[in-house]
């Protein structure tokens, strides 16, 4: 299928989720997802089958944020180098916050949550799924995130500052050659420990914006992207293995200027060092799923969208993150909000 024929595909359900009615979300996605699909998704909903993932996913999110809608801000389609067709979409799901969710309790205002959501298409049905939705973000807005604070800045990622993320055509391929190249670069780093041969110059933007999950957090330019993820991230885990260079499976698609990878996991490492993100270095191997985007603009990459599914690499290593976070909600009310309504007499 075409990149147009892929996203006309995902319209209805798009649309139905923009302003969300679980009675029309469920439709629209029963005529697009085939029964047997197989949808990976970030922890805590773990594997699911076919419709389940408006049951399991989206109604107690409806639930929580009765005005909830999505907002679409990147949509790439198309087919990856092994022949596989794939939709990726980059966003926020938004809505007033007045019932908890995955237990964290509601703030009673309007709250946002990233995700980047992946579907492969077989004979223009969803076959499969992978997708991570930014559950620490709302915990850090209802102030129930639990672990280390984060080291970037928090912030409702912004859609692309082009504009552009839900138009974009053309061949990719460039881009794609040049995201490779710089992960490949990045990988020479800590065999050769000199950071120059990272050349990070070279690939990046000198103003561009690294937008990681929450968690981590955003870093602006290359100063900001060093201090506030790569350094902290390659002193606890320096033997990082890529799905690039080594044995773990992709999808890559890209569209003009675009750039998008999944991967389920893509990453391999060992913390060790000094330990990530106040976790102890307990020399354990872990795998990372990483869904991204990437936005180039002459020539070099100007944001960069992360979403890493923390919640599951907590789990591997025996943290129950949910759990910590309902030990600390104990002494707290948090049961659904109602807002009375202003003009009722």
């Amino acid at each position: 299928m075409t990149p147009d024929a892929l996203k006309a595909r995902l319209a209805r359900f798009r649309a139905a989720a923009a302003d969300y009615d679980t009675a029309t979300v469920r439709a629209a996605w029963d005529d697009l997802v085939a029964p047997d699909a197989v949808l990976h998704l970030c922890h805590p909903f773990g594997d699911l089958t076919g419709a389940a993932f408006v049951d399991t996913c989206f109604a107690p999110l409806a639930a929580a944020m009765p005005d909830l809608e999505r907002r679409d801000m990147i949509l790439l389609a198309g087919t990856t180098p092994e022949g596989q067709d794939w939709v990726a979409a980059m966003g926020c799901y938004m809505g007033t916050f007045l019932a908890p969710f995955l237990g964290i309790p509601p703030t009673g205002h309007l709250a946002h949550m990233r995700y980047h959501e992946f579907f492969r298409l077989e004979d223009g049905r969803v076959t499969g799924m992978q997708a991570i939705w930014d559950i620490p973000e709302l915990m850090m807005q209802a102030r129930a995130w639990p672990m280390a604070p984060q080291l970037g800045a928090f912030l409702a990622t912004p859609a692309p500052a082009s504009g552009d993320g839900l138009t974009a055509t053309g061949d990719g391929q460039a881009a794609l050659d040049h995201v490779i190249g710089m992960l490949t670069a990045l990988c020479r780093y800590p065999g050769n420990p000199d950071p120059a041969v990272m050349e990070l110059d070279r690939f990046w933007h000198p103003r561009f914006n690294w937008y990681g999950p929450a968690g981590i957090g955003t870093g602006r330019g290359i100063a900001g992207f060093r201090h506030w993820h790569q350094i902290p991230f390659l002193r606890g885990m320096p033997d990082r293995k890529l799905d690039a260079l080594g044995d773990l499976m992709s999808h890559w698609i890209a569209q003009g200027a675009y750039v998008a990878e999944t991967g389920w996991p893509n990453m391999r490492l060992t913390l060790t060092g000094d330990g990530w993100m106040g976790i102890p270095p307990v020399g354990r191997e872990v795998l990372l799923r990483s869904l991204d985007f990437w936005r180039l603009e002459n020539g070099l990459i100007r944001e960069n969208w992360v979403l890493v599914d923390l919640l599951d690499l907590y789990a591997q290593l025996g943290v129950d993150v949910l759990g910590r976070m309902r030990e600390f909600n104990k002494a707290r009310a948090t049961g659904p909000i109602t807002l009375p309504d202003p003009l009722a007499p």
